[in-house]
């Protein structure tokens, strides 16, 4: 079994059932920008337009969570974990209807794990 690339907390899977409830079937994008632009945003799937410059590190209960490249090469050596704050984070993402938003956590992957990584999926 490969070493995922991202997990989530429990609080975060309780907010993207919730949100799968309301609208269907879900995705991620983390993006390298700045202010909203550093916070993971979830939209219905297909609702952000994945592009060339994009990739797929893994998923968080069945949904794809995209990231740029280019931030992506700054975030190679790292494990997230998706979690939740109370209060809006980003207003395009879903989540910020309930008062809460994703972010994400991170931590320097061990050396054993690093070997055992799951494998980059290049945007579809």
């Amino acid at each position: 079994m490969s070493t995922n690339r991202i997990d989530a907390t429990p609080r975060a899977l309780e907010i993207i059932q919730q949100l799968k409830n309301e609208h269907g079937e879900l995705m991620f994008h983390q993006s390298g920008g700045c202010c909203e632009g550093s916070y993971p945003h979830c939209f219905e799937k297909g609702g952000f337009l994945v592009g060339s410059n994009d990739i797929c590190i893994g998923e968080i209960a069945e949904c794809k969570f995209y990231m740029a490249k280019d931030q992506f090469e700054y975030w190679r050596h790292t494990h997230l974990t998706l979690d939740v704050i109370e209060g809006r984070a980003a207003s395009f993402s879903l989540e910020a209807t309930l008062d809460v938003g994703f972010l994400i956590q991170s931590r320097l992957f061990t050396e054993t794990e690093l070997a055992d990584l799951e494998p980059i999926v290049e945007s579809e």
